[in-house]
């Protein structure tokens, strides 16, 4: 699995639209500064995705999503991967039995497909919207990590990258 964590907020992100000509399209845009975080894990040969929504990003946190991950997988080993942030080297984090963390190389997102799973909700779930207050954003996050969650196939378009897949021939 490829992990990796996101902040989601009320700060709109324009996208571009559609619009009948000659109509253009009007966005109302919103600066507030206040977040919601979430932590996500994808397996991208499978398609599935674990997730946990919360406050803050930290490495009490992040003790707690391995072991949601965990849990939900018992009688799997998996490797994580993980980038490098200070909560995934921290003494204190707690990696349950079934789980091995590796480390991605620094500066080096682009190895992470998880990342693309967070452009992929920002882009789909939600473009051009402007939320009244922070239970809006929440709903929409946890609505939208559903359907993604569900959708196996789009998972796997999405993360199922050639490399990913010789590693895992080449370990069998």
């Amino acid at each position: 699995m490829f992990q990796d964590e996101a902040r989601f907020g009320r700060m709109v992100r324009i996208r571009r639209c559609w619009a009948p000509a000659p109509a253009r399209p009007v966005v109302d845009n919103g600066y507030e500064r206040e977040f919601t975080y979430v932590y996500g894990a994808v397996s991208p040969l499978q398609g599935e995705h674990e997730s946990m929504r919360c406050a803050r990003m930290d490495t009490m946190h992040m003790s707690e999503f391995l072991a949601q991950v965990s849990a939900a997988h018992p009688d799997e080993f998996m490797l994580m991967i993980v980038d490098n942030a200070s909560s995934h080297v921290a003494k204190a984090l707690v990696v349950p039995e079934n789980i091995r963390l590796h480390r991605l190389p620094p500066y080096a997102p682009e190895l992470n497909p998880q990342e693309h799973l967070w452009d992929e909700l920002r882009e789909k779930e939600f473009p051009n919207r402007v939320f009244d207050d922070m239970e809006g954003v929440r709903r929409q996050l946890d609505e939208g990590l559903a359907r993604l969650a569900a959708d196996h196939e789009r998972i796997k378009s999405i993360c199922n990258w050639p490399w990913i897949v010789a590693l895992n021939l080449n370990a069998n």
